[in-house]
């Protein structure tokens, strides 16, 4: 039971978590001075060790490079990639298919392909038999122009990080749901301030209680 070692592995001066993934987590470059989500983690568990592996810029393939440095006390880890995969796929959006049919099959072979590298990344997390979640990919700010195709365009890939996850017993964190305006972005596809918080609130409420917040159960 994933949830339940969240809120059990954890010694009495606290745990290590550790970040993975890209940017989301790696975002002091975007925030003008203000905190990244690594500093916020660390404000939000005081007592405990907060690492920081996530690379702006890295792919779902360089999670296992991350592994390779991960600290020997780590007792969480927490992953967020995926969004400059899916940012490879953007030059589909300007093809022109014949049909809506066609657009989709596009599409879906993004997805599928998206979906073997998520696939092939996560067990290597899981393998570290420490407790790990995962987050989506979250929707770019509302107020974006071309909002609505792109939210529309990342569900297909998010489709295939919440099969991974609820495949593997793996709890997710629901970027899409946490940074939902336009304050929680510091530009199209990076969390600001104010983002990084909510985003370093959720982790912090998942491996001290097992629980990110308000949560849904998954039958598979």
């Amino acid at each position: 039971m994933w949830l339940m070692d969240f809120a059990s592995n954890v010694g009495r001066d606290g745990g290590h978590v550790v970040l993975l993934g890209d940017s989301i987590f790696d975002n002091a470059a975007y925030v003008d001075g203000g905190p990244d989500v690594i500093t916020q983690l660390r404000e939000e568990l005081p007592g405990w060790k907060c690492s920081l592996l996530a690379v702006d810029g890295d792919v779902i393939a360089g999670v296992a490079r991350q592994l390779g440095e991960l600290p020997l006390d780590a007792t969480h880890l927490v992953v967020s990639v995926g969004g400059n995969d899916a940012l490879g796929y953007a030059p589909l959006l300007q093809e022109h298919p014949a049909s809506v049919a066609e657009a989709l099959l596009l599409l879906g072979a993004a997805s599928d392909r998206f979906d073997a590298d998520y696939r092939a990344m996560l067990p290597a997390v899981l393998a570290q038999n420490l407790p790990a979640a995962v987050c989506t990919i979250y929707d770019t700010p509302p107020s974006e122009p071309n909002q609505k195709v792109i939210k529309a365009a990342l569900s297909l890939f998010n489709d295939a990080i919440t099969r991974a996850a609820f495949s593997a017993g793996a709890p997710l964190i629901d970027l899409r749901l946490i940074c939902c305006e336009d304050s929680d972005y510091a530009n199209p596809i990076e969390p600001s301030s104010r983002g990084g918080r909510k985003i370093a609130q959720a982790i912090a409420t998942l491996v001290r209680t097992g629980r990110p917040g308000p949560h849904s159960v998954v039958v598979a």
